[in-house]
Formats: C-alpha cells, sequence, structure tokens
C-alpha cells in the first residue's frame, strides 16, 4: 500500500473504527489512544498490506488492540453492578437510542463486537469471522444469540415504558 492509499484509507475508516471501539470502551480518551495505535501499527505494515483488504486489517487490528486495552483494564464487578441498576431504572422519557444503547452494554463482549461489526458496520459472516479470530459458524452463532437476548432485554424494556 502506498502512502496516498494509507492516507486515504485514514480519511475513509477512521470514524468507522472511532465508533466501533467507544461503543465498547465508552470512553473517549481511551477510543482515541485505540485508534492512533490502530492506524501506528498499519503504518508499520503498509508496505505488506494491499490496499484491496485495508478495510479489514484495520477493524481486524482495532478489534485486536480494543481486546488488548479491555484485558490491561479488566472491569471490576462493581462497576458492572453499577450499570445494571442503572440500566433498571425505569424512565419515561429515554429515547431509543439510549435503550438500544443499554441492551448492547449488557451483552457479553464477543457478542456486542459481532452484532457492532454486522450490523452497525455491514460486514459479512466471513469478514466478521477474520477479524475476530472466529469461524464463520461461530460468527453466525453469536450473532443469533446476541439478537436473542436484545429482543428479551427491549420487550422488557418496553413493558415497563407502557406501565
Amino acid at each position: 500500500m502506498t502512502v496516498k492509499e494509507y492516507n486515504t484509507a485514514v480519511d475513509d475508516f477512521a470514524d468507522n473504527i472511532y465508533r466501533f471501539v467507544l461503543k465498547h470502551l465508552k470512553n473517549v480518551d481511551a477510543t482515541k489512544d485505540v485508534v492512533q495505535d490502530t492506524f501506528a501499527k498499519v503504518w508499520v505494515k503498509h508496505k505488506n498490506i494491499s490496499a484491496q483488504k485495508v478495510k479489514s486489517y484495520l477493524f481486524t487490528t482495532a478489534y485486536n488492540t480494543l481486546i488488548d486495552v479491555l484485558r490491561k483494564e479488566k472491569y471490576n464487578e462493581d462497576i458492572e453492578q453499577l450499570d445494571k441498576h442503572f440500566n433498571q431504572r425505569a424512565t419515561k422519557n429515554i429515547d431509543l437510542q439510549e435503550i438500544l444503547h443499554s441492551a448492547l452494554n449488557q451483552l457479553p463482549e464477543i457478542q456486542k463486537t459481532v452484532i457492532l461489526l454486522r450490523d452497525y458496520e455491514g460486514y459479512d459472516y466471513a469478514e466478521i469471522g477474520k477479524i475476530t479470530h472466529l469461524k464463520e459458524s461461530q460468527v453466525k452463532v453469536y450473532i443469533f444469540r446476541a439478537r436473542k437476548k436484545l429482543k428479551q432485554i427491549l420487550v422488557s424494556v418496553e413493558a415497563v415504558l407502557e406501565v
């Protein structure tokens, strides 16, 4: 990949990678660090990457960097319990996007990742498998389970809001 192609990739995919990572970390500064690390890692290997595969390579690198950050931080259970408590509070004035984000945050990380890649970024099952190092059949299973769980969560939220 040439310098010009690299710069084009930065322009084309930086926002998508930023949104993808931000949905996981929920921290703007940490997200910016992951995105910057991703592009730095890609720059180091830019001569060995074809321009046609740069999008997958960028998302794979971002995903791996994100996993490294999550492993280092090891969110403690107290924060998760506070999140669950906050998410369970019924509020009449919650907008749909907040409800959806709350539901996504209740999913296990791998399910959240495959749902974001499939439904938000538009990747097919094979591409998601490459990014997450899963078999295509595993990706399909995780997406099925995530959608089933999201449906349960959203139906329960709907019942609470109608009361």
